[in-house]
């Protein structure tokens, strides 16, 4: 079967690209399917592919439009929804020319029918497949988990692809159990839970040795513990509580604590970013931000200095902190069990409802740093055996049930639904 992947952008490492390439590693290697994509920004096979640069959220006019469509108390006027149906009627042309060129018996549209980062690219996918072109919806999060998505002049077109209410031919599939209980109570759609997975099957490699000078780089002293926040510098990773720890740790050890923060902040984390700086100053903690330095592949920057992948970090981290308050899933998480790493994990919610249940191995906390994970963190970290139990019990767990054996499964029983 030939199968097309459409979304605003298949590039870099963000929660949806990094899913859609497990999807189709799986759906080719492992079903025999052929694979193409679709989308305003790419880093995949340029045979398999079509660019379309106006199906990308960061165009000038599709923030412009999206600015006069969640504006609170913005009103819909002709200037809008004619621009509406131009941006609509241009990408509906590239869809349906995606679809042709490469004779495609099904697509997958990801998270594009679910969060409105490019409306008119909602509407266009709709479009294409209204009259039962054989689709699976992948959403990863919805509108109505975001609060600058419910105001403004946008329902019509919200009610109309986000996501459409469809049937024929049609499978909603959904990361978590809170999205598929949301999606049946707001619109009573049914959809198919299908979690975030990792190729469990399939250890990682030995280290080659790249990132075994990275303390060095980063004037991080071999004695310290190193802890790993693995995540972008938003607020709701929060970090603030892995800093917290850090200090309450060096406060009761005669060793020193470097805290490690892996990716870069957002416009949305400036002022975060500075507040956190202040926050392990006073605390006395070394905070490496090393977002400048770790990126999608290996190499050296325009001053000569070596980047490194994240995964070339995990091998050398004691300890990974993941006190997210929110999230979608939790790759990083998933991750963390990969390369066998204790952690400490924040209960967010996604995480109670679908992770904790299995019975993982984890210092878990409720929003708050207590004395008692703290000494449990201080046990963890010198108790080389526990440790050792507890992260490959994780790691058995995330064969049974995150592993790309699941999605496989998952896959074929959605995919014979569709063609029964």
């Amino acid at each position: 079967m030939r199968i097309g992947f459409i979304s605003t952008r298949f590039q870099g490492t963000d929660g949806v690209s990094l899913e859609a390439s497990k999807w189709a590693k799986v759906l080719e290697k492992d079903l025999g399917h052929e694979c193409f994509w679709f989308a305003g920004k790419l880093d995949t096979p340029e045979k398999k592919s079509l660019l379309c640069t106006e199906a990308f959220f960061g165009e000038e006019d599709v923030i412009s439009l999206n600015e006069k469509l969640f504006e609170p108390n913005a009103c819909i006027s002709d200037e809008i929804r004619s621009s509406i149906v131009e941006m609509e009627t241009y990408l509906q042309g590239s869809l349906e020319n995606f679809v042709s060129s490469f004779s495609l018996d099904l697509v997958i549209p990801q998270n594009v029918l679910a969060i409105p980062m490019h409306v008119p690219m909602g509407l266009a996918v709709t479009n294409l497949i209204d009259k039962g072109f054989p689709t699976i919806a992948h959403h990863h999060d919805f509108y109505w988990e975001r609060e600058r998505f419910l105001a403004g002049c946008a329902k019509e077109y919200l009610d109309k692809a986000f996501p459409p209410p469809l049937k024929n031919k049609f499978e909603h599939v959904v990361i978590n159990s809170a999205a598929n209980r949301s999606l049946k109570n707001r619109l009573d759609i049914e959809s198919t839970i299908i979690p975030n997975v990792f190729d469990f099957e399939n250890p990682p490699q030995t280290s080659d040795g790249y990132g075994d000078d990275f303390k060095e780089e980063f004037d991080i002293d071999q004695n310290d513990i190193m802890i790993l926040q693995p995540t972008r510098v938003v607020p709701r990773k929060g970090i603030e509580l892995s800093i917290e720890l850090c200090s309450k740790i060096q406060d009761k050890i005669d060793k020193n604590i470097c805290l490690v923060v892996s990716h870069l902040y957002g416009d949305e984390g400036i002022e975060y970013y500075d507040n956190l700086v202040q926050l392990a100053d006073r605390a006395s903690i070394n905070v490496v931000w090393a977002g400048d330095r770790v990126g999608e592949t290996r190499g050296f920057d325009k001053d000569g200095r070596k980047i490194y992948k994240l995964w070339d970090i995990y091998p050398i981290a004691d300890f990974v902190t993941y006190p997210s308050l929110y999230e979608g899933f939790g790759n990083a998480l998933l991750e963390t069990f990969y390369f066998s790493k204790p952690v400490l994990v924040n209960r967010y919610q996604v995480y109670k409802d679908d992770i904790e249940p299995h019975g993982f191995k984890v210092l878990s906390i409720d929003g708050r740093i207590t004395d008692e994970v703290v000494n449990q963190t201080i046990e963890l970290l010198s108790n080389d055996e526990m440790a050792n139990e507890w992260t490959k019990h994780n790691y058995k767990l995330c064969v049974e049930k995150f592993s790309y054996n699941v999605l496989r499964s998952s896959l074929e029983e959605t995919l014979l639904r569709i063609f029964d």
